[in-house]
């Protein structure tokens, strides 16, 4: 994992309530929504449910997510979400602007993350995630791109 607490912005807060979580086979089965802030809604608790498999299976094949600090694709992109969501890290987030053509979508989305770290503290990143989704040969929506930014310390 590559996230840089020299990266982590103390000019905001946000605090991550616990929320109740739905059973996971209910989540299993979840289709991504066409409403933006649902499928937001739906990435976040798939995410704060700490199965980096299932968060995995919202990506196309060949998706591309930099959550690690680099480009990572199929089996290193998978690895990656196992190990990382294993770690419990916590995310918040919220739309701030979407586009959507045909069957493709661009959501714009503001982001809190909480990261644990081994001796018991947590680094708090905020920051800009750009996501695109396109709407595959089934009609379901799948990540192509998932590109959160880190807010810079001043």
């Amino acid at each position: 994992m590559s996230w840089n607490a020299s990266k982590a912005s103390a000019r905001h807060h946000l605090t991550i309530e616990p929320q109740e979580q739905p059973a996971m086979d209910s989540i299993a089965n979840s289709v991504i929504p066409d409403d933006p802030d649902l499928q937001n809604d739906l990435f976040v608790r798939i995410f704060n449910s700490g199965d980096g498999a299932l968060y995995d299976s919202m990506y196309t094949a060949d998706a591309i997510s930099n959550i690690s600090g680099a480009p990572l694709s199929g089996e290193a992109r998978t690895k990656f979400f196992v190990d990382f969501l294993s770690t419990g890290p916590k995310i918040q987030s919220k739309v701030s602007q979407t586009y959507t053509t045909g069957d493709t979508s661009l959501l714009i989305v503001d982001y809190h993350l909480e990261i644990p770290n081994p001796d018991g503290t947590v680094t708090p990143v905020h920051g800009t995630c750009t996501d695109v989704l396109i709407r595959n040969t089934d009609g379901d929506w799948r990540l192509a791109i998932d590109r959160p930014v880190p807010e810079e310390h001043a």
